[in-house]
């Protein structure tokens, strides 16, 4: 029991470090600090510690510092999960793709560094630190056994439902790489009003292809916030007796509801900060979340296949 009671401490680190990864990389996007450190990696401007220091050269080195840090953190937790939890069948899948994920998204990062790279392709990033996110924060909820405290391994899914939740999750993914792309390529302020790009002229045709990347984000985003309300709609009508099926999708429509108003907010006050990394950090929450329904709908594939 005492052996559990560190673990569940160990992952609750491990979960709020990839946290801190995901949203240290927004920020170093956000404040356009990616070059803090001059063409240069693993050191900075030249040397292992900076010896000048400004905001860009803080922001940055500080982002890698900690991905340094909480990596290690990681790969501990994935070896300790596996000799402990590894009879529990997503263990090792889970700590493989938090450990795969976690070193692409440095490698991406170095070479952004080094050589650069084309906005689409760094657009990237943030998504693939999120899915290293999402498989920590799994590999967490299973050492907290919630799977247990809400009677997850008897969970039923029908299949309208394990093909929404799929489908949507696999969407989601695209909505993050538009919101992405939106900051790499500096579209936040292109539309300078909301809903539309200008709401004195709502139909009038883009102008540039800025536009059609931050309208296109919107466009992706309302259609994900329609699909996320008709889920959670289905859920509550058929699904009240699933407490985590039931609560979980609750939880999901009222995330994306505060990510869009999140949105919105970084429009209307010309990206500031906070609402900014707050939109971030609602998106990684939910996307998180919608890993968890995958793995809720597995379960399910496997309680019927094993009546």
């Amino acid at each position: 029991m005492q052996h559990n009671k560190y673990m569940k401490w160990f992952a609750v680190a491990a979960t709020v470090g990839m946290l801190l990864i995901l949203l240290g990389g927004a920020l170093v996007t956000k404040t356009d600090s990616g070059l803090g450190c001059g063409r240069n990696w693993p050191d900075c401007n030249g040397s292992l510690i900076p010896k000048e220091i400004t905001p860009e050269v803080l922001i940055e080195f500080s982002h890698r510092l900690v991905t340094g840090v909480v990596s290690i953190s990681i790969l501990a937790l994935t070896v300790w999960t596996w000799r402990k939890l590894g009879h529990i069948r997503e263990v090792k899948l889970l700590g493989f793709l938090a450990m795969f994920f976690l070193i692409a998204q440095a490698l991406i990062g170095a070479a952004q560094v080094l050589w650069g790279q084309g906005d689409f392709i760094l657009a990237l990033h943030f998504g693939i630190s999120l899915i290293s996110f999402a498989a920590v924060l799994l590999l967490s909820m299973i050492v907290f056994e919630v799977d247990r405290k809400f009677d997850a391994d008897n969970v039923f899914i029908g299949k309208k439902l394990r093909w929404h939740t799929i489908a949507v999750t696999i969407y989601s993914y695209l909505v993050v790489y538009t919101g992405a792309l939106v900051r790499h390529t500096d579209s936040s302020l292109i539309c300078p009003d909301w809903p539309f790009c200008y709401n004195e002229t709502p139909f009038a045709p883009f102008n540039n292809m800025y536009e059609w990347v931050q309208m296109g984000h919107r466009l992706a985003v309302l259609i994900f916030f329609i699909w996320i309300a008709y889920i959670t709609w289905h859920v509550v009508k058929e699904y009240k007796n699933q407490r985590v099926i039931y609560y979980g999708w609750i939880i999901a429509f009222t995330i994306v509801i505060l990510q869009m108003i999140a949105g919105m907010l970084v429009v209307l006050t010309k990206l500031n900060l906070t609402v900014a990394l707050l939109h971030s950090l609602f998106i990684s929450i939910l996307f998180g979340l919608l890993c968890y329904m995958i793995m809720l709908v597995a379960r399910s594939n496997y309680n019927e296949k094993n009546k």
